[in-house]
């Protein structure tokens, strides 16, 4: 009887797994299979695939009108909760704090508190969520360009305009 040898990104037993070296990247990228079930980079998939995801970084990136009486330059700037929450029409609040933590534990955004009163808390991009944006803010532009072709597809096949609820 023959034993496949682990994975490579498997750790051993009684070690952990050490994040690559820098320069290894691609040998990195070649571990990950995101069409396999158990591979972590699906699960990452899952999680930045989101709409609230890609809101929130692009609204983080500078991307969305900012908020009456902000005279702030256009371009990725920092943003309190408030802030997010009235650019982002219809999350709830518990969707965005989720989203916040979720994309704060994956280092795509960092949280920062200043002690004034009252407390100040502001979200800003991450280099890592800045390279993540670049994609992201292309699918959200890909489909303001292209809703009427799809209504028009939709309306085709007996199917209403698109939820945007959904």
């Amino acid at each position: 009887m023959t034993t496949t040898p682990p994975h490579p990104s498997t750790p051993r037993a009684g070690k952990r797994a050490t994040p690559p070296a820098a320069g290894t990247e691609r040998t990195a990228a070649q571990r990950y299979d995101a069409f396999l079930a158990v591979c972590p980079s699906r699960q990452l998939l899952a999680r930045i695939s989101d709409k609230w995801v890609t809101l929130v970084l692009c609204a983080l990136a500078g991307e969305a009108a900012p908020p009456a009486g902000d005279d702030a330059p256009a371009g990725p700037r920092a943003l309190r909760y408030s802030q997010l929450s009235r650019l982002l029409v219809g999350v709830s609040q518990k969707m965005l704090t989720q989203t916040l933590r979720s994309l704060e534990a994956d280092g795509l955004v960092t949280r920062s508190v200043v002690p004034t009163v009252p407390v100040t808390v502001t979200y800003e991009l991450t280099d890592l969520g800045a390279s993540l944006h670049r994609v992201v803010g292309l699918l959200r532009a890909w489909a303001q360009d292209n809703m009427d072709a799809v209504t028009a597809h939709r309306a085709g096949h007996g199917e209403g305009p698109a939820d945007p609820a959904e």
